[in-house]
């Protein structure tokens, strides 16, 4: 049992300084904010253009705001490999004896902080060009359905951001690997904050089971990645 208590400790730390390093790379980089975010929000300007019909952008409002999320989403995973390879961090962190498992949950919840900073701002971008509308049940359903949906998403992300790390065009690799994988994210979530919005009439509870594939969706990539990170480093 102490054996057990230590190893969780020893992940629960490595995780911790994981994800602080993460995001302080990205508060002196500040890609989020002067490369991710305008991108996210040009692609939201372009739908709202494209479309041209309050109707229409109402009722696709939720759907168009997990698509932006999760095109943006392949440059925030491209980001967070490319500074760790770029000066050997990865292989360090691997030679260093620190549990894979923390390691791939720091990073995993450095780039779930991340993604819950763009999913605010694109959905107050649709509050705003699409005129979402948000009711007071409909905000806890939007808020748990962006908690999930970004765990799940971050959870991808870091395994197969850490598969590709060192393969040669990384950069077109992780957008083959993981967008396939996160299709239930992205059906999930949209039908969730659609039920948020209550686009088209849908009754807010009928958001909750889309919630629960969110959820499962989550455990299952955070376990697998967990036990899975530290033979993909090695390989």
């Amino acid at each position: 049992m102490t054996e057990t208590r230590r190893a969780f400790a020893s992940v629960r730390a490595t995780a911790r300084l994981i994800a602080i390093k993460d995001l302080r790379i990205e508060r002196r980089g500040r890609v989020l904010t002067n490369q991710v975010l305008p991108f996210a929000l040009i692609v939201m300007v372009m739908f709202a253009f494209a479309l041209d019909s309050d109707a229409v952008l109402e009722r696709v409002a939720p759907g168009l705001v997990w698509l932006a999320t999760l095109f943006s989403t392949l440059f925030v995973i491209a980001r967070s490999f490319a500074v760790e390879s770029a000066d050997g961090a990865l292989d360090q962190l691997r030679t260093s004896g620190a549990p894979s498992a923390g390691i791939f949950l720091g990073k995993a919840l450095a780039l779930m902080a991340q993604l819950l900073v763009l999913v605010v701002v694109l959905v107050v971008a649709a509050v705003v060009l699409y005129r979402a509308d948000i009711s007071g049940q409909g905000g806890v359903l939007l808020v748990t359905t962006a908690l999930a949906a970004t765990c799940g998403l971050a959870a991808v992300g870091t395994l197969y951001g850490g598969l590709s790390a060192g393969a040669k065009g990384r950069e077109t690799l992780i957008p083959l690997l993981v967008l396939p994988v996160v299709a239930p994210v992205l059906i999930g979530a949209t039908r969730a904050t659609e039920s948020a919005f209550g686009t088209n009439g849908i009754a807010v509870g009928e958001g909750w089971p889309w919630l629960g594939l969110l959820v499962v969706f989550a455990v299952l990539f955070s376990v697998t990645g967990a036990i899975a990170f530290g033979s993909l480093l090695d390989e």
